[in-house]
């Protein structure tokens, strides 16, 4: 009997220890999934943080949005700004901010959709003169007859002949817009292929954003090096010294937000809200179209190929 309960208590003791040894990693595994939690959450804070400071820093140019839609107003101008560039490359995000505190009586924004039957038959240009703006009123084309020079080669959605003819058209009827007295802005957003894909990912894994994903999104990644060429063509046909280009960098989608926004300011000669407001636009984020054009040519010769 005394044998018995001896061989017992060992048994007992190596029980306890490893009950306290499971309850020990159980207590580990809490402590860690509660500082995983704490790290999300000083992270999620993080972002949220700085995305206020991103949209507080663009108020002041906001404020002077308004006061520009006031002065064209008071003239009678008509303004058109051309949002162009590649898929994902942050056109959308930067017309909301654009637009977001101007007067809605005197703004659009017009995405038009694949051409009717009947729209396919008339003069190309006519769909988009329809959505011109009146006086005192501004226009922003998220995409726009540029289609023409950039997506619908590409895809093979036009012919050659009418290819052509578009290029040997669009200057002359560009400079009659402006000669007639219409602010024509022309802005390409320009992202990095790597960065582009990060996009497209996020589009695919996010339900709120899978809307933005189109076949032609599907495409763009594969047929980079093409929309790289007709790029090259529509600004070397097209940045004329009355409708130039101007090439917005776009990675940090700040960034691009703020200095498009300097860039539509500075088109317009309107009297300051806030002079003390710094409207030069970044270098690094904003760059002509001539000079792009010296850009890829550089690369053209030294590498054979371009590599934006």
């Amino acid at each position: 009997m005394e044998q018995a309960v001896e061989q017992q208590v060992p048994e007992n003791g190596q029980e306890s220890a490893r009950e306290e040894e499971q309850r020990l990693k159980k207590l580990q595994q809490e402590n860690q999934k509660l500082r995983a939690a704490m790290e999300a959450l000083k992270t999620k804070s993080g972002k949220a943080i700085r995305r206020f400071e991103r949209e507080e820093q663009l108020k002041p140019y906001q404020a002077e949005l308004i006061r520009m839609q006031q002065y064209l107003e008071s003239t009678g101008t008509r303004m058109i700004i051309l949002f162009e560039g590649r898929d994902a490359a942050g056109k959308g995000g930067t017309i909301r901010r654009v637009t977001r505190y101007m007067n809605e009586k005197h703004y659009r924004v017009v995405a038009l959709g694949k051409p009717t039957e009947q729209e396919k038959t008339q003069w190309f240009f006519q769909k988009y003169v329809q959505q011109f703006p009146r006086g005192g009123e501004v226009v922003l084309f998220d995409r726009s007859w540029y289609n023409r020079a950039m997506v619908e080669p590409v895809f093979g959605f036009c012919s050659d002949e009418e290819y052509r003819n578009f290029m040997l058209g669009v200057s002359g009827f560009e400079k009659d817009l402006v000669r007639q007295g219409t602010i024509l802005i022309k802005l390409y957003f320009s992202v990095t292929k790597d960065e582009q894909a990060k996009r497209f990912d996020r589009r695919k894994n996010d339900p709120l954003r899978q809307w933005k994903l189109s076949e032609v999104d599907v495409q763009a990644q594969e047929r980079w090096d093409d929309f790289t060429n007709v790029k090259y063509e529509m600004l070397r046909k097209t940045n004329t010294t009355h409708a130039p280009w101007t090439i917005i960098r776009s990675n940090d989608k700040h960034q691009a937000r703020l200095n498009a926004i300097k860039m539509i300011l500075n088109s317009v000669p309107y009297e300051r809200l806030d002079p003390k407001l710094d409207f030069v636009p970044d270098p690094k984020v904003v760059v002509s179209g001539a000079r792009e054009l010296e850009i890829m040519e550089a690369q053209l010769l030294k590498k054979g190929k371009f590599t934006h």
